[in-house]
């Protein structure tokens, strides 16, 4: 069972904020810039880790965030892709913990962690869905068998339980499902989210899990931003983030380090007050 503690031993602070460093499209990837290659992958995303470090962020989670639309089995060259452009920035310029996602398959992402040393993945772990990309399954006993088989024990893993584009097939509460979730599968976190990507998450579901769970931290998924993220963090025990930190504030943009500075600032302030 996940303790909050880990949190802290990982990136030293209370409620960390971990920013999303989404890649660019990838081989295989249907708007894959062939031209510009695997080297104008690796550029953009050294100049994302850059700008979200100096901004002072807490962690970093890769994703292949712009390979829409998104598999729920990923392919071996996205992997590869994936661990290439990783391995291209972890000995010089990745200087925070960090993790990865390869959306939308945990056992590639575990895979791709073991591969580049990475701390933590994010995923659809558990529970079964209706989606944008078909009815999507998981197999949460699976995944934790392959975590322990690959000697991954170490990578923690984040359950995203109210997944984007998607829907519980069950009828079940968002509280009943946080709780069977924490006792079933021993998550290391909860991740609760919006609609997509950039969409606010709504802070009485986040309110939810938060009080329906004993031991597990509970991150704030998508769509914080400056206006809102005290309010969200008081809610939780951390925040991934992404579209907020673009420039003006647009997915598709790379990252602007003022933006990241502004709302950093912010989230320091409120830790002095806890």
């Amino acid at each position: 069972m996940a303790e909050k503690n880990w949190l802290n031993e990982l990136f030293g602070v209370e409620k960390p904020i971990i920013a999303m460093c989404h890649l660019q499209p990838l081989p295989g990837d249907p708007n894959y810039d062939e031209e510009g290659g695997l080297e104008k992958v690796v550029q953009c995303a050294k100049a994302d880790v850059l700008a979200l470090q100096e901004g002072g962020v807490d962690g970093i989670m890769f994703s292949n965030e712009y390979s829409l639309p998104y598999l729920t089995k990923i392919e071996p060259i996205t992997i590869g892709a994936m661990a290439y452009v990783i391995g291209r920035l972890k000995d010089e310029v990745i200087k925070i913990p960090y993790g990865v996602n390869c959306l939308w398959d945990p056992i590639a992402s575990l895979d791709l962690a073991k591969a580049v040393d990475g701390k933590f993945i994010r995923e659809i772990i558990s529970g079964v869905y209706a989606s944008d990309f078909g009815i999507w399954n998981t197999n949460a006993g699976e995944t934790a068998r392959h975590r322990h088989r690959i000697g991954a024990d170490n990578v923690r893993m984040l359950y995203n339980i109210v997944p984007e584009a998607a829907k519980y097939l069950a009828d079940r509460d968002i509280s009943s499902i946080a709780k069977t979730t924490e006792f079933n599968c021993q998550p290391d976190a909860l991740c609760v989210s919006g609609l997509t990507a950039g969409v606010e998450t709504d802070t009485q579901v986040l309110t939810q899990v938060k009080n329906a769970v004993k031991h597990t931290p509970v991150f704030c998924n998508t769509g914080c931003n400056k206006d809102n993220i005290i309010r969200q963090l008081s809610a939780s025990d951390g925040a991934v983030c992404a579209t907020t930190f673009k420039v003006n504030g647009i997915f598709e943009n790379p990252v602007d380090v003022n933006r990241v500075r502004e709302f950093m600032d912010i989230v320091k302030d409120y830790r002095k007050t806890l």
